[in-house]
């Protein structure tokens, strides 16, 4: 069963972010056993209102517990949360497992599974997908790179967290799928805000609009989440530009490391890096439908859309997606 065994699982979260904090909340609620630790006390101390324990370091959390999940924004906070005097390899013990949750270089996770290999222990690569409102009902996708016994072992956990579970193989596979699914997320946007706003100029109505599009050809999973929000206004999908520009560079990187000559991904980057350069690198990604609503006088709104996105469907139990045979 999903989840099964979990309880007697010591369980340690770093990084109680927007994601971070709603994937710790549903181990909570399946009543693991939880340390937490965030750069902001204040996200740790909610966490610890629900039952968790707060640690004063990451390495006093590694020692504490026999799986270190790490929910980071960028490959640098990692690199330090993991190798400083006070970080999670100098509290390691040996035979813990480490789940690396953030979207990350696969170079950057390769390198830092081995040093958790030195210590005796084991590295799981394990990058979500499908937004802060699946986080929050326990129904996001997980990609999961590494060995398969550690895959197993970790998989109670994994069923808890997430719904859809893919496992991608060798170490480093997951972060490199995570960032190619991100940039076409990505491209999504860029080009509802200007399908959305060809609409708007044309005087079309927007909720008419919004239906046509789901259901055509033309339909995404961006579009039925990230649609909403711009239409409502809010722009609120608990994801900023700065994040944006990040996964999207990680994926050019990667096409310029192997030689692929990529049109559509230099000029998406050029596109959110212009809209955090007027907008600040904190601004709701969604709102880089702004440029478009400044150059034309208009706004894309329409009512009866909400200011945040809520997962309606009930948890469904943790299950392991299995490729099509070759």
């Amino acid at each position: 069963m999903p989840g099964e065994g979990v309880t007697d699982l010591r369980i340690g979260f770093i990084g109680l972010g927007n994601v971070g904090s709603q994937l710790a909340g549903n181990l909570l609620r399946h009543g693991s056993d939880l340390t937490v630790r965030d750069i902001d006390p204040e996200r740790a101390a909610a966490l610890v209102a629900q039952g968790a324990r707060a640690a004063a370091s990451p390495r006093a959390l590694a020692a504490a517990v026999d799986i270190v999940i790490t929910c980071l924004p960028s490959p640098a906070v990692c690199a330090a949360v993991m190798e400083e005097a006070d970080g999670v390899l100098a509290g390691l013990p040996s035979g813990a497992l480490w789940l690396e949750m953030s979207t990350t270089d696969h170079r950057e996770v390769q390198r830092l599974a081995a040093r958790v290999a030195e210590r005796g222990g084991a590295a799981l690569e394990c990058p979500v997908s499908g937004g802060c409102h699946r986080a929050a009902s326990g129904n996001i996708s997980i990609f999961v790179g590494g060995s398969r016994a550690a895959f197993e072992r970790a998989l109670p956990v994994l069923a808890i967290l997430g719904q859809r579970i893919l496992h991608t193989g060798a170490l480093g596979t997951a972060s490199q799928l995570k960032v190619l699914t991100n940039y076409l997320c990505t491209v999504h946007l860029a080009a509802l805000a200007e399908a959305l706003t060809v609409a708007r100029v044309a005087g079309l109505d927007l909720s008419t609009a919004y239906e046509a599009i789901r259901i055509s050809s033309g339909n995404s999973f961006v579009h039925e989440t990230e649609s909403q929000v711009i239409l409502n206004g809010s722009r609120d999908i608990n994801f900023t530009m700065d994040l944006v520009i990040k996964d999207v560079g990680l994926f050019d990187a990667l096409a310029r490391e192997l030689g692929v000559p990529l049109e559509l991904s230099p000029l998406v980057l050029d596109i959110f890096r212009d809209g955090a350069r007027r907008y600040g690198g904190r601004e709701l990604s969604p709102n880089i439908i702004r440029r478009l609503e400044e150059a034309c006088g208009v706004q894309v709104l329409a009512g009866g859309f909400p200011a945040q996105l809520a997962d309606e469907e009930p948890k469904a139990p943790g299950y392991e997606v299995v490729p099509r045979p070759g």
